[in-house]
């Protein structure tokens, strides 16, 4: 029994990531965060499989207009608690405990001060947002109705994701990448009940969704901040953290800021896309359909790929603290063999990954997950088949782009990643905005994409043209930062020993 309990204690012993194999150190680092990614998906998989199952067509398509939005503003408050979360990991890579509680105090009162600022101005700029996915209050139906309702609710308890993306990014920063996950488990679970609650015994549709996510968060956090105050003493704030200068604020700023405009740019992106594809369901006088064929098309296919880009997300956040702690560490030639061994990782995972979607794709399975049967017409599938095909294949694309991001991010060279969510939202727009009209003069509801499937093929392909863009951008990042200091390090050691 003493033994197990050991044994059991030691999986909650953060990992120093600055020694040991590099591959199975970030290997047994990023398996609890795969899994909490697992788990955030089943969070949103559960809203989804459940709306899509029991409400309305309208309602599903509002939730699914919606993704997009809460990316741009939620991913800017991750954007910048994962920046953060790079100064943590520094500290802890040189044993410096006080600077890992310093640095916790600085992000504790950033993300709350965010959280605020984005809280307000998500709010008073919902229509706006709205009509960037082509929905508006005239013309926009219930379909406008469902969507307005369910982002006003989640972006009233915008507190909750960011507070709780707080505590876990610095949890991951000092190597402990179990406690978040076990966290997690217990709100999805929770949320699942929840969504059932509210769903189907209180009737609430859209809106006891969004509730029952916002309050599952919100508890998720509250209990991961006792956690650690209570497990980790180290970290308990002092009166001195009160008193720490507006120098040690603008660190974490100059970190946090360039990766949340970065996430909030692709999500510009991600908009442009999903507002494209609303204008295939949209007639020539501006009304969009209600149980339009693109949207559910789009809808169920964004899900399944978010779900199957975990392992990939996992892996790059693994590198962000992988990074940080050897880059604290001064462990050049571990970063750079690090970053090589996580893309052998990334190959392997490909391979697993195009082979479940295979299996997914087969009659339809994935949509049948989403969608009641009376949703998946002939059109839907036909349209969702194009879309796989353009857009799962060239997957490992998006694997080496959230390695490279992440180690760049990681290594506190934020201004490349910044630039490569610049060079995805170029190419991501233009795509969108310009490349269907090549083959067509108009993409609303009087075009017939089974005679002319090639302006949907082609905005299909805007995700990986995007993804390509970013990566030859963190490529010249990856060689000034990474590739050159080993080599000069390798010259260096070469001549010592010629010199001997």
């Amino acid at each position: 029994m003493k033994s197990f309990l050991f044994k059991l204690k030691l999986l909650f012993k953060p990992i120093d990531l600055t020694v040991g194999k590099i591959y199975s150190s970030i290997l047994i680092f990023m398996l609890p965060i795969l899994f909490s990614y697992i788990f955030q998906q089943i969070y949103t998989l559960t809203d989804a499989i459940i709306v899509g199952q029991t409400l309305s067509t309208t309602e599903v398509n509002g939730v699914n207009a919606t993704n997009s939005l809460t990316f741009i503003i939620l991913q800017f408050a991750y954007g910048a608690t994962a920046g953060f979360s790079v100064l943590s990991s520094k500290a802890i890579g040189k044993y410096d405990y006080k600077g890992v509680r310093q640095s916790f105090f600085i992000q504790f009162i950033l993300s709350i001060i965010i959280a605020i600022i984005l809280t307000i101005l998500s709010l008073s700029l919902l229509n706006p947002l709205l009509s960037l996915v082509g929905l508006y209050e005239v013309g926009g139906g219930n379909t406008y109705k469902s969507a307005y309702t369910y982002l006003f609710i989640i972006f009233l308890g915008i507190i909750a994701q960011v507070m709780y993306n707080q505590i876990v990014s610095l949890l991951r920063s000092i190597g402990d990448s179990l406690t978040p996950l076990l966290f997690l488990i217990a709100s999805t679970i929770l949320n699942i009940g929840l969504d059932l609650l509210f769903i189907i015994t209180f009737k609430m549709g859209v809106a006891g969704a969004a509730i029952a996510t916002v309050l599952a968060q919100l508890l998720a956090a509250i209990a991961c901040y006792i956690y650690t105050f209570k497990k980790y003493k180290y970290l308990r704030f002092k009166a001195e953290d009160f008193k720490i200068g507006f120098k040690e604020y603008f660190e974490h700023l100059k970190l946090g800021l360039p990766l949340a405009f970065q996430f909030s740019i692709l999500a510009i992106g991600l908009i442009t896309l999903q507002g494209t594809i609303i204008k295939f369901d949209t007639t020539s006088e501006g009304i969009v359909l209600d149980n339009g064929p693109a949207q559910l098309t789009y809808g169920a296919l964004s899900k399944i790929k978010n779900f199957a880009m975990t392992p990939f997300n996992a892996l790059g956040t693994a590198m962000l603290s992988f990074c940080g702690q050897n880059k604290g560490a001064n462990k050049t030639k571990r970063i750079y063999k690090g970053i090589k061994q996580a893309l052998l990782i990334m190959i392997i995972m490909y391979v697993i990954i195009m082979i479940i979607m295979g299996l997914l794709m087969i009659d339809d399975f994935y949509l049948k997950i989403f969608y009641s049967s009376s949703m998946i017409s002939e059109e839907v599938s036909y349209l969702s088949k194009i879309m796989f095909f353009c857009s799962f294949p060239l997957f490992f694309i998006l694997g080496i782009l959230f390695i490279l991001r992440n180690s760049i991010q990681g290594i506190g060279k934020s201004l490349w990643p910044f630039l490569a969510g610049i060079g995805e939202l170029i190419a991501r727009t233009i795509i969108c905005l310009y490349g269907p009209y090549l083959f067509t003069s108009s993409i609303d509801t009087s075009l017939n994409l089974f005679d002319n499937p090639l302006p949907f093929i082609v905005v299909s392909f805007a995700d990986p043209a995007a993804w390509l863009f970013a990566i030859i951008v963190l490529i010249a990042g990856y060689i000034l930062y990474i590739y050159k200091p080993y080599k000069k390090l390798i010259n260096e050691e070469k001549q010592v020993k010629v010199e001997r």
